[in-house]
């Protein structure tokens, strides 16, 4: 009897040891649960651009910095697809959601539903219109789009026809261009003459550049929205024979860009963005509001202007 009771006394302070190790754990196991890595789904507008490409690298190289752990995904310019994405997001309670909207007023609702969630919205490169987002992280590119007025309005004397082949559902482009016209409202010989759909896609934007060259045989000037609309201008440009005629500026200072213009081709110019330090202020922006600090609506990246004078420094100090 009294080695029965002794083994129940023991197998009791056994159980009760192990519920304070349990205790324990699961105090540990909340500590863990804080320490874990934050989990941030990207749905980006492609990643066949060079642009996005610097951007993704550099938002992959500052994530462990900030204990991030990114989940990309790439919407290939269809809303739907994003759609879809941020949905998936969503599902998964995810930390938070970064965007660079496919359709800059169609993405609201779904970033409704995410905040309607608790998941808080960022934005990056192109913002979304109508929608509840935490903050936007882009170039200044009402600034980027007057750089480029002011250099073709210089170039051309003060005078001079201009088509730009335009993408008018992304925000960035409309402040782009915004800044764009402007400027060149300063120069009263400064003239848009048409606005061509170019949905920010080099295949597009060549035929769209042919049609202008047949529907303006006096044209002076393109402005190519981002640099693979520049760059499909330049080749119906050049096809047509008419590049010692026609200048032709471009947005993003992508390294094809830079060449063209080095290389003293109708690519004139390009308003430069910074995507590397886009992509870190993103993982920056996001990682501070998640650690209970403030951040601020609008997160703006300068921009800068290329042309072959600065190359030409750039490349031979």
């Amino acid at each position: 009897m009294m080695i029965r009771k002794g083994w129940k006394a023991c197998f009791a302070a056994a159980l009760l040891a192990a519920a304070l190790l349990m205790t324990g754990c699961g105090g540990g196991g909340n500590g863990d649960a804080a320490d874990r890595p934050k989990v941030v789904g990207a749905s980006l507008l492609t990643q066949t651009h060079v642009f996005y490409q610097d951007m993704v690298a550099a938002m992959r190289e500052e994530a462990p910095k900030h204990n991030i752990s990114l989940r990309l995904q790439f919407a290939e310019f269809d809303s739907r697809r994003q759609n879809d994405q941020i949905e998936t997001f969503i599902a998964q309670r995810v930390d938070a959601i970064l965007i660079a909207p496919t359709d800059s007023s169609g993405v609201a609702p779904v970033i409704a539903e995410a905040r309607a969630k608790g998941i808080p919205v960022f934005t990056t490169d192109i913002a979304a219109h109508g929608a509840d987002v935490v903050s936007h992280i882009a170039s200044d590119n009402e600034r980027g789009g007057e750089l480029l007025a002011a250099y073709l309005a210089e170039l051309l004397g003060g005078e001079g026809k201009v088509v730009i082949i335009d993408h008018p559902f992304v925000a960035s482009v409309q402040d782009r261009t915004r800044g764009f016209e402007r400027e060149l409202a300063k120069h009263p010989g400064m003239r848009i003459v048409q606005r061509v759909p170019g949905e920010g896609q080099r295949d597009k934007a060549l035929r769209a550049a042919q049609d202008i060259l047949q529907a303006h045989p006096d044209l002076d000037a393109i402005f190519g929205i981002n640099d693979d609309s520049a760059l499909g201008a330049l080749a119906a440009v050049e096809a047509a024979g008419l590049q010692d005629r026609i200048v032709i500026v471009g947005f993003d200072g992508t390294p094809e860009a830079a060449d063209a213009i080095a290389a003293g081709k109708a690519l004139k110019a390009d308003a430069v963005q910074y995507p590397g330090e886009i992509g870190r202020k993103n993982i920056e922006v996001i990682a501070a509001y998640l650690r209970g600090e403030p951040v601020p609506p609008v997160a703006p990246v300068e921009v800068g202007l290329i042309d072959l004078k600065t190359l030409e420094a750039e490349r031979n100090p």
